[in-house]
């Protein structure tokens, strides 16, 4: 482990494998078949390869590791610079496990250029872990705005029937934001002289100028995360893309936001973090509400799972921003939950869509009669998302809101009316899906899940039991890091304690 550099050999492996496919020749059928061949054993090798990263992590240290390092620009101070500590790493697993599952579902969903999209998908994954990885701002900015150009392919080319609109949407509104973080990164750069992240971490930022370099970074995570009001591209990207680009779309990249406010936001800006804490939350609490009751109203089941998103979203938000050692790590273990519930929920949409090709909730009903196992595991993973105790929806609001009351009772509450309406909307959606009499003609000869959509929800089941029944695990990794990052708050905090912003 020590002389392999095992994150730049997960980061470009799928690349390596996308380039591989790219060679493939031969007729149209032997192409498919051949290109998924190749991209679900490179799916899964780099995902085999980074469990080892968790097996040799040492949980208790707050220190970077399996860092790797070699000159890049030295002439400006830039270099290539991989590692992970407690807060990455575990967003690295989650994306190396979503990619083949993806590439699995799509199995036989997707029967055109089918070369062009595992390639997608591939170079996706080397996007993804490369932004998880990234300990160079220059470095972590190149793959956080590479991952648009495979999201922005696999939207625009397999999507629905508005997919270039919903593409060039969700493009235009991700670039934006991230636009004005690039000025910010460049003024890190001028004033502190270096791009290494770990550096950065430590070094002291004039409090004035954090001020517009914390609304710079905020511009762009709270597209990504979305936040409410820029929430607006996300319940169109999601409907026209296909089930698998919905799968990363929620799985994986609306965690971008939530990693960046606790990689670099609150870390390297703690005093404007602390001075913006009152906006955050208000922003956070009418995205939990608002978007929640938006999705009551909805009668596209992709919609209503996409405005969800955007309501435990603001689950992270708050509990990173009540800058306690609970909140951060139920912010983090909300995000690492909802990527499985998330995405296993848009999984079950794209089952009942292949068969039937609808996505409207008055389309079904009486479900429960032709796919029992259907149902089942249906209701599983709809528990989940309600945060079920028992299942890993609950530990992290339950975290999040021990966090947040510590700091507001009174964003507490209105946080926790979240887990009441997200009650309300999944269930609906449940009802009116599953129970009931079966007696629309076109849905009582469909199919029951097949071995191969079994094999796709095995996996994200055992997680869901695992980390509801026992957290353990992923909290110890955690727990170093966010301790690390709680001291740094406190001592930006302890100077304007008596002119509490937040705790009153």
């Amino acid at each position: 482990m020590d002389s392999l550099p095992i994150l730049s050999v997960i980061t470009f492996l799928p690349l390596v494998g996308a380039i591989f496919i790219f060679t493939i020749r031969g007729d149209e059928a032997v192409v498919a078949r051949n290109a998924r061949n190749v991209a679900i054993l490179t799916s899964l090798f780099t995902f085999a390869l980074s469990l080892t990263i968790w097996v040799n992590f040492d949980t208790g240290s707050a220190d970077f590791q399996f860092v790797e390092e070699s000159a890049w620009m030295p002439a400006y101070g830039i270099g290539y610079k991989m590692g992970v500590d407690g807060i990455s790493m575990l967003f690295v697993l989650l994306s190396t496990l979503l990619i083949p599952i993806c590439i699995l579902a799509s199995w036989e969903s997707v029967t055109s250029r089918v070369k062009e999209y595992m390639v997608a998908f591939l170079v996706m994954e080397t996007m993804l872990v490369g932004t998880f990885c990234a300990l160079d701002l220059v470095l972590f900015y190149l793959f956080f705005e590479g991952v648009l150009i495979p999201m922005f392919l696999i939207i625009g080319v397999w999507g629905g029937p508005r997919r270039v609109y919903s593409a060039f949407k969700f493009f235009l509104y991700t670039l934006t934001g991230s636009v004005l973080m690039l000025l910010a990164l460049i003024a890190i750069f001028i004033e502190a002289g270096t791009t290494s992240i770990p550096d950065l971490l430590s070094y002291p930022l004039p409090v004035g100028m954090q001020t517009w370099l914390w609304l710079a970074f905020f511009a762009a995570f709270a597209v990504k995360l979305p936040m409410w009001p820029v929430h607006t591209w996300l319940p169109d990207a999601h409907v026209e893309a296909p089930t698998a680009g919905s799968v990363i779309l929620a799985g994986v990249l609306l965690k971008y936001g939530g990693y960046g406010f606790v990689r670099f936001s609150l870390p390297m800006m703690p005093e404007a973090s602390i001075m913006f804490t009152p906006l955050v939350f208000g922003l956070s609490v009418i995205a939990v509400v608002y978007t929640s009751l938006v999705a009551l109203a909805q009668e596209d089941m992709k919609k209503l799972i996409a405005y969800s998103s955007v309501a435990h979203m603001g689950f992270v938000t708050v509990g990173a921003f009540s800058m306690t050692t609970q909140g951060l790590e139920g912010a983090i273990f909300q995000m690492l939950s909802h990527g499985v519930v998330s995405a296993a929920l848009f999984l079950i949409v794209g089952v009942v869509y292949d068969r039937v090709h609808s996505r409207d909730i008055e389309t079904y009903g009486g479900l429960v009669h032709a796919m029992p196992k259907y149902a089942l595991v249906f209701m599983l993973f709809m528990l989940a998302s309600v945060g079920l105790p028992g299942t890993a929806g609950f530990v992290g609001e339950f975290l999040v809101l021990v966090g947040v009351f510590q700091v507001n009772a009174w964003v507490a509450a209105l946080t926790a009316t979240g887990t009441i309406l997200g009650a309300a909307y999944m269930l609906y959606l449940y009802r009116r899906v599953i129970f009931g009499a079966l007696t629309k003609e076109k849905l009582k000869a469909v199919l029951d899940l097949r071995p191969r959509e079994i094999a796709v929800f095995a996996p994200l089941l055992f997680l869901v039991f695992w980390m509801g029944l026992y957290p353990q695990p992923f909290l110890n990794v955690m727990h170093a890091s966010v301790d690390q990052l709680v001291e740094r708050l406190d001592l930006a905090r302890a100077p304007i304690k008596p002119a509490t912003l937040v705790a009153n």
